[in-house]
């Protein structure tokens, strides 16, 4: 049976080639903090990261992530151990009804990471040409797959800033 490491474990992947991950995760895991929004990868409610980058849980079958390392929200930290996004989340009050956030630090490890390897994002390569895009446009674009219900927008935003700076000091 083929296997994918999840949050550090490996775990068999379903015979069904039907399988979402998302699916997997809920149906077959009782994972449930990667949420299903839309079904049709617009929100981001479903983002986890698979080998470093993100991707939306509902639009992958879970036999193409065979060989696979794949984090969920449940793998980045908790309790004591809280990844720095996810205290920057709390301290800054970056969500409201919470539905979207398991989504939201996802994608923004996975955008720390990205920034961390210099990697552009459309705002960053249009502007190369004309003025430095700011920081705050640049998170903004590249969390721009995760919508918030809510409008916590401004906050998701310093939450990572704060995140930033701490990882430049």
């Amino acid at each position: 049976m083929a296997t994918l490491n999840l949050n550090g474990k490996d775990v068999s992947i379903p015979d069904d080639p039907r399988t979402t991950l998302l699916d997997f995760l809920h149906q077959h895991l009782s994972l449930f903090g990667t949420k299903k929004g839309c079904d049709h990868g617009q929100c981001g409610a479903c983002t986890v990261i698979a080998d470093g980058k993100r991707i939306n849980a509902c639009l992958v079958f879970a036999f193409q992530l065979e060989g696979a390392e794949v984090t969920t929200i449940e793998g980045i930290g908790e309790g004591e151990s809280l990844h720095p996004l996810q205290k920057a989340f709390i301290e800054r009050d970056a969500f409201q009804c919470g539905y979207c956030t398991s989504g939201q630090i996802c994608s923004g490890v996975s955008l720390l990471r990205e920034m961390k390897n210099e990697d552009p994002s459309a705002v960053t390569y249009s502007q190369t040409r004309h003025s430095k895009a700011s920081l705050k446009e640049d998170i903004s674009e590249r969390m721009s797959g995760n919508l918030c219900r809510c409008g916590a927008y401004p906050n998701i935003v310093d939450a990572i800033t704060d995140v930033i700076a701490l990882e430049r000091q």
